[in-house]
């Protein structure tokens, strides 16, 4: 086959539908006001999958990656009398805590191990113990490890002791229920290229209008001023204040589409959660045991330890799926030797089943 033709078992960027592909066909102008309508669109569309359409919030689209959205959030809405109480049990915590880093922000860390989710009795025992702190900053889905976090207990936590509450749903919003208001989230960040099933190019921000109204000129950057961005959104009829990635901002209104006529949130859901628990049952039947427990196993994503008596290197094993139409990612825990399969994108039971027999064949062949 096409080396350059395969399926991504990735957590984003991910294997698309030639409909979301052929929608970058067109070329666009950012002032055009069919295009600044797109970006309306998408706009409105995201606060419904966040059941925050009542008025109470508002979408911001940044440009560049999720990491790009994460920093301008964390940059532009904590000001230099504020503190966030970042929760870290995966590298895209660990990222935040680096951000706080840069950019000045005043900031305490409660870590836990990769494997486990905050325990809510601890977070609550460091909000009583520390009154400075004024936000709470974590990863939903955690692709380190594929690990779900519980943003449900936090949420309420905010609520209680009146935090403002930033959440990364990365890998997680549009492929996993996420009631923003009812959560207490003040800012959710989330990606193109993600559960949605866009392209990479732009990441997004569910924020609460009455607190982002408050953080103006607090942002430490030009491009990533998240009030800026909404101001000219909302005051432009959906302009973007730089440059716009007009073709990816084109396949995610496709995609959007898509989406909802999959069945919407609770369809897609529902099919990443049976091929991720197939792919999870098969692969430690053939000797590949996973990271993460079964009760906190997120549908996005799965981490497997190399069997006992393995004989082969990632390289190896890359190179053979790869050949055979599927491309993996290498573990990314520093503790231990692992790799990782996603399942999100256009992954359906089929695939499940052909790359489990692409395993088995390859774990034949090194024996």
């Amino acid at each position: 086959m096409d080396k350059n033709t395969y399926k991504l078992l990735t957590p984003g960027p991910l294997t698309t539908t030639a409909t979301v592909k052929e929608a970058m066909q067109i070329d666009r102008c950012t002032w055009d006001e069919d295009y600044k309508s797109m970006t309306q669109g998408i706009r409105s569309g995201l606060l419904k999958l966040a059941h925050a359409d009542n008025g109470a919030y508002t979408t911001v689209l940044m440009q560049g990656s999720g990491t790009f959205g994460v920093e301008s959030v964390l940059s532009s809405v904590i000001s230099s009398t504020d503190k966030v109480l970042v929760l870290q049990n995966g590298a895209y915590s660990k990222r935040m805590v680096e951000m706080c880093d840069y950019h000045g922000i005043k900031y305490v860390v409660y870590e836990e191990d990769y494997a486990h989710i905050p325990d809510p009795m601890i977070v609550e025992d460091v909000l009583k113990s520390d009154g400075n702190i004024t936000h709470i900053a974590m990863v939903h889905s955690e692709t380190t490890s594929g690990l779900l976090n519980d943003i449900a207990s936090i949420g309420a936590l905010a609520q209680k002791y009146n935090k403002k509450f930033i959440v990364d749903a990365m890998s997680s919003f549009g492929g996993v229920d996420i009631n923003v208001p009812q959560l207490g989230i003040t800012y959710l960040v989330s990606s193109a290229n993600k559960c949605i099933q866009g392209v990479p190019g732009f990441s997004f921000i569910i924020a609460n209008v009455e607190d982002l109204k408050k953080t103006k000129g607090i942002a430490r950057s030009l491009s990533l001023d998240l009030y800026a961005q909404w101001e000219t959104m909302e005051n432009d009829g959906g302009k973007w204040r730089f440059t716009s990635p007009t073709h990816v901002v084109a396949a995610f209104a496709q995609a959007m589409q898509e989406l909802e006529a999959e069945g919407g949130v609770t369809a897609r859901n529902a099919r990443y959660a049976a091929t991720n628990r197939a792919l999870r049952k098969g692969m430690e039947e053939l000797g590949f045991k996973a990271y993460i427990d079964e009760a906190h196993q997120g549908p996005i994503i799965t981490t497997f330890f190399y069997p006992a008596d393995c004989t082969f290197t990632f390289a190896e094993m890359y190179a053979y799926l790869k050949e055979h139409g599927y491309v993996i990612y290498p573990g990314k825990l520093t503790d231990a030797e692992t790799f990782r399969l996603g399942n999100i994108g256009e992954i359906y039971m089929d695939d499940v089943e052909k790359i489990l027999a692409i395993f088995k064949e390859f774990a034949g062949l090194k024996k």
